[in-house]
Parts: structure tokens; sequence; C-alpha cells
């Protein structure tokens, strides 16, 4: 693919095999309307696609990460509308968790509700220590967010979030599991790039079969997950330069030592 789409939501820029995917609706705090659902699913087709393409930060402009559902959108809807709407939604988030590549997510500031979706629907999750997290969803009358987060943080833990419907700041949601590092804002960008030229520089295919190791895994039983495992071994060893990558070893591991 030689050209990116243009997005009225969304933006989105590759560069040096490292894509990143922003959030742009910064004038309603990146509210997931019905318009955002819809092309972030064609983003997630348009990524799939390119292969030159390594890693995605899905990132966002403005004050917010994504402060939820565009709840003016809602307004009027009848339960069938509503229904459909919310399909809309599990199928941006669904294509988001599908993507064969990496996909990080970077939060700087608030990610409620649809928000935090979002950032489950990731491989995993940086963030700053303005992020904040919220699930508003019984609040709001509604029902939601019911599965990532479960997987994420735990049963009762789940039950809790959910129910209270609390603000989380950055440094619980990284003891819960929901982030994985926390940065001061200063720091943030310097972090992502270190983190994704890592991954970048690994072998697409490799990391690649790693991922869709541990997601298929988790859905199995041990014995299932370990078949998985080795089907992706076997074609990890077909189709990539392993050998290579060995030779090198020891000067990799001195050349760690010596940075």
């Amino acid at each position: 693919m030689s050209t990116l789409p243009v997005f009225e939501t969304l933006q989105l820029e590759l560069e040096g095999g490292i894509s990143t995917l922003w959030l742009n609706r910064p004038d309603s705090r990146n509210a997931l309307n019905l318009r955002m659902c819809h092309e972030i699913t064609a983003a997630c087709e348009a990524l799939e696609q390119n292969e030159a393409v390594r890693v995605v930060v899905l990132r966002a402009r403005g004050v917010a990460f994504c402060a939820g559902a565009d709840l003016k959108e809602r307004q009027g809807m009848s339960a069938a509308e509503m229904v459909a709407r919310r399909v809309d939604g599990f199928t941006a988030y669904a294509a988001l968790e599908a993507l064969s590549k990496p996909l990080i997510a970077a939060v700087h500031g608030a990610a409620f509700g649809s928000g935090c979706e979002i950032a489950a629907a990731c491989d995993f999750v940086l963030a700053t220590s303005q992020a904040a997290f919220k699930y508003p969803e019984v609040g709001w009358g509604t029902v939601g967010a019911t599965q990532r987060l479960p997987r994420i943080v735990g049963r009762r833990m789940a039950k809790e979030l959910l129910f209270t419907g609390r603000t989380m700041d950055a440094r619980e949601a990284l003891q819960l599991g929901l982030v994985n590092h926390v940065y001061e804002p200063q720091e943030f960008d310097a972090a992502i790039a270190e983190m994704v030229e890592r991954i970048a520089a690994a072998n697409p295919l490799t990391v690649r079969l790693t991922k869709q190791s541990i997601d298929e895994g988790l859905d199995t039983t041990r014995e299932g997950a370990m078949a998985i495992e080795l089907v992706a071994i076997q074609r990890n060893l077909r189709h990539s330069d392993w050998q290579k990558a060995i030779s090198t070893f020891g000067k990799k591991e001195k050349g760690d030592a010596a940075s």
C-alpha cells in the first residue's frame, strides 16, 4: 500500500516501520462516536495489509486519551439503535484486538469507558502519571466492559471497578495490571520510542507468531496451547532467518552489556 488512508476522526502516520494511530477528536475529548468506530475498523484493515508496518502505537490528540462513548450521539436513540451502536463499538475493539502486529496503547490523560476498552484491546499499555481510568457503565445504567477487564484484573476487582465506577490513577492501574509502565509526561515520548524501536527491530514474523500463540493459547487448554506454540515454532523455523540470529547471539549480549 503506497499511501495511508485519510480519516475524519483518526490520523495515521508511518515512519521507519512504526505506525502511529491517533484518536483525533480533541474538541470532544476523543469521545467514541459511530464515525470513529467505523474508522478504527478501517484503519486496522489498512495496517494489517501494509507490509511496511512492524508495530503500531495508539495515541490521542488533546488533553484526554478517550473520555468514553459520545453520549450526545446516543440521545434519542431507540433500544434497537442503541444495540446496533454498541455492536459497532464492539467491532472496533475486536479489530484492534485482532491486529496481527504489535499494538501498544499510549495513554496520557483520561481513559474512561470506551477509552478503557480501546486500551484493553491493545497488546499492552504505557501511561503517563497523569493518566486516569474509569468504567462508568453501571452508573450510566448500561452494561459493558465485562469481558476484557476481568481477564486483566481478575473477577473480584473487575466487579468492584464496574459496580462503583470509581476512577483509578495511573499507579493503581499499574498495580492492577491494566498498565505495564508509568512515566512522567516529559519522559513519555522517549519511552514510547525506545519501546517500539526495540519491537520493530525484531523479526516481524516471529513477533506476530508470538502474539498469536499467547492470544490463542490463553483461550484453550494447556495441551492445546502447547500444540499452538509448536505449530508457530515450525512456521517460524521455515520462514525466518533464525540461524543468523543465533550466530550473533553472543555479540548482541556483549553489546547490550557494554551499553
